[in-house]
């Protein structure tokens, strides 16, 4: 009984592990790093890459294969976080394992006037990194 028990855990575990894996192999990580202090374009840039993350891939996001993360540089996680991305301000970028996609200018750029746009290359550049 113990015996089967034990199998049963072990074969959960290990279907649980590649159950949420996406098709890379590896997690992608939407990142919208900032500061403290911020104006409205910094807050329409999270507000648009989040909506957009989780409007394009719900089922995604709700198994963990797909992340938005809001990073706040100026406290010590944030920081930290940032130095091992290679970020020093507002930046939006892509990553899955070792490639990356930066999309600081595009998210400024559409994220007032053109929401749909920073959509549309949040979408480009997570089909990128999956490559």
């Amino acid at each position: 009984m113990k015996r089967g028990l034990l199998s049963l855990l072990m074969i959960l575990t290990v279907v649980g592990t590649f159950a949420i894996v996406p098709p890379s192999g590896e997690k992608v990580d939407v990142y919208y790093f900032h500061f403290t202090r911020r104006c409205q374009t910094c807050l329409n840039v999270e507000k648009t890459a989040k909506e957009s993350v989780e409007n394009l891939y719900p089922d995604q996001v709700t198994k963990g294969e797909i992340t938005f993360q809001s990073i706040n540089l100026d406290e010590k996680e944030g920081a930290d976080l940032g130095k091992k991305c290679k970020v020093e301000g507002q930046t939006l970028i892509v990553i899955c394992g070792d490639k990356r996609v930066d999309l600081t200018d595009k998210g400024f750029l559409y994220a007032n006037g053109n929401p749909e746009k920073l959509k549309e290359e949040i979408k480009k550049a997570v089909e990128e990194v999956q490559k």
